[in-house]
């Protein structure tokens, strides 16, 4: 009887295809192979044409990768840059500004931007949405509309940009090719071409130049490259440009100004890992970079300066901070959710495509070229009190003169804030900072002699990571920081573990208490700590922790 009815009221099931649709995501991506770890950058297609991705976009991807079409959507909706709508859904808003609502800008008045913002441009032409770290801490407050950077923003300038309709990002100019080379770029990398430079030497120096993971975990670069070429071939190699801790910009900073010693590092790397593909991938907060490196990579290929066998892929990031992590990083090269995968198996044996991959930060690879050309004891002399090697802070805050700095490694606070910042803005008293971005802690200014390096700040439940300083005053509310701190973690959870995702929304609704629960804080800080998967929800409790040891007057 059931089969009866089945058969005298058949219907098709799932989602019909709009052909219209079909035909005309065909001609958007019709320039890059059809591969489903290209997913991102078709959506990425679609978005910059539609400002948003109506489902029939998603259907029509996954009918030509032949995936479901849940697994589009998943992705899809994953990615804040991403805004998915309903077939018969209103349009969005022709203009999209996002304003960055992290720490520092906020210190500087995003708050009042955004509320300016709203009142007085048309909102049936202008959206504006609050976004995280945009790496422009040093001239905050910081907005981006469509893709161009405002700094030092307000009402009138960004009113500007919107009637002159200028959305595209602003050229960078650095150091060109022909100025690399003729300052000797490129030399030590046709040397390992040509044999006259020995892996066994080059990871030897490395290793005696004291460089490490400048992304914050501060790993050894040597034996880093030690564990991959230990690996079976073929390996592969990842850059991370997702740069995204709230007061981090030094990365951005080195490719703005000599983007082709960036190239020369992560071209020895590859080649002493005998890595054939090199994975890029970028933040879609700097488009401006990612526009020069398509640009500048063609010039090396055409100079014959990269090795034949090697081939280097630009990806696009979409606005998901939890890709920072490595693992989550691959997985979102690979075209799915940016979700950090459980560990061990590690990278550098099971990574992109499940092939031993060497992963390394920008800044990283950036140093390797100086410290081969001139030798280990130059970077390593740099440091100070027996410590290793330069730093590249940035600096952000209540300081005079905000920006990347490069001191040396074993600085302290005190000196950094005095030797290279200027000082306190006129009128602010020095109360604190973040030695290491939003996740590194919160120190009050009474521990500013620490020597800041890794590891330095570990007994002290603080960390440096990335080297993102951003510096407090009497002016500023500590409980408010430490606040901000969490919304973003929260905003920016991947939602995979029930400790991470429950736990910071828990943790807000705690703090915007009056009166602070210690107890009951001490105990979900360490539930994040201990069951969190990856490095976000382990370390989102440092700023909670921070206050209720060191502000406790605050309180």
């Amino acid at each position: 009887m059931l089969d009866k009815i089945k058969k005298n009221n058949f219907y098709p099931k799932g989602r019909n295809i709009d052909e219209k649709a079909l035909e005309e995501t065909k001609k958007l991506i019709s320039k890059l192979p059809l591969k489903r770890d290209l997913l991102i950058e078709y959506l990425h297609l679609i978005q910059d044409s539609h400002k948003q991705i109506r489902k029939k976009y998603l259907g029509a991807l996954s009918h030509l990768l032949k995936i479901p079409f849940a697994e589009v959507y998943e992705v899809a909706s994953f990615y804040a840059h991403f805004d998915v709508l309903e077939d018969d859904a209103p349009s969005l808003q022709d203009i999209t500004i996002r304003v960055c609502d992290s720490i520092t800008c906020e210190m500087f008045g995003s708050e009042s931007l955004i509320k300016d913002l709203r009142n007085g441009l048309d909102s049936s032409e202008v959206r504006v949405v609050r976004a995280p770290c945009m790496g422009l801490c040093d001239k905050a407050p910081a907005c981006e509309v469509g893709h161009r950077h405002v700094t030092h923003a307000n009402l009138q300038v960004v009113e500007k940009v919107v009637k002159e309709r200028n959305f595209h990002p602003e050229k960078v100019i650095g150091k060109s090719l022909e100025e690399y080379i003729s300052d000797g770029g490129y030399q030590i990398l046709q040397k390992c071409y040509e044999g006259k430079l020995s892996i066994d030497f080059i990871i030897n120096e490395l290793n005696q130049s004291g460089l490490k993971g400048m992304g914050g975990a501060g790993f050894p670069s040597g034996q880093k490259w030690k564990f991959v070429r230990l690996e079976k071939s073929p390996r592969l190699m990842t850059i991370n440009g997702d740069e995204g801790e709230p007061g981090t910009f030094k990365d951005k900073l080195y490719l703005e100004q000599n983007i082709h010693q960036f190239f020369e590092g992560m071209l020895i790397a590859a080649w002493a890992v005998e890595a054939k593909d090199v994975y890029i991938y970028m933040r879609d907060e700097y488009p401006e970079i990612r526009l020069r490196m398509f640009e500048e990579l063609d010039k090396i290929k055409n100079n014959n300066l990269i090795d034949n066998e090697t081939t280097i892929h630009i990806r696009r990031g979409a606005g998901a901070y939890i890709c920072g992590e490595e693992s989550a990083m691959i997985e979102s090269i690979e075209g799915k959710r940016g979700l950090p995968r459980h560990k061990p198996p590690f990278v550098s044996k099971v990574g992109l495509f499940g092939k031993p991959t060497l992963n390394h930060n920008i800044e990283t690879v950036f140093w390797v070229p100086e410290i081969l050309k001139k030798g280990h004891a130059w970077f390593s002399k740099q440091g100070k009190r027996d410590f290793k090697g330069p730093h590249s802070f940035s600096v952000s805050g209540r300081v005079k003169k905000p920006g990347v700095k490069l001191a040396p490694a074993g600085i302290s606070m005190n000196e950094l804030l005095e030797e290279y910042c200027g000082g306190m803005l006129d009128g602010h008293k020095f109360t604190g900072y973040l030695p290491g971005g939003a996740s590194g802690g919160i120190l009050p200014a009474n521990m500013a002699d620490i020597p800041l390096d890794f590891g330095t700040l570990d007994k002290y439940g603080c960390f440096i990571g990335s080297g993102a300083v951003v510096v407090f005053s009497d002016k500023d509310d500590i409980k408010k920081v430490a606040i901000n701190l969490l919304k973003f973690f929260n905003d920016e959870s991947c939602g995979q573990c029930t400790p991470c995702r429950v736990g910071t929304e828990k943790a807000i609704k705690l703090m915007e208490k009056n009166i602070w629960n210690k107890e009951l804080m001490n105990e979900l800080i360490k539930t994040m700590s201990d069951a969190s998967i990856c490095g976000l929800g382990q370390a989102a409790g440092n700023p909670i922790s921070s206050v209720l040891k060191y502000f406790k007057k605050d309180l």
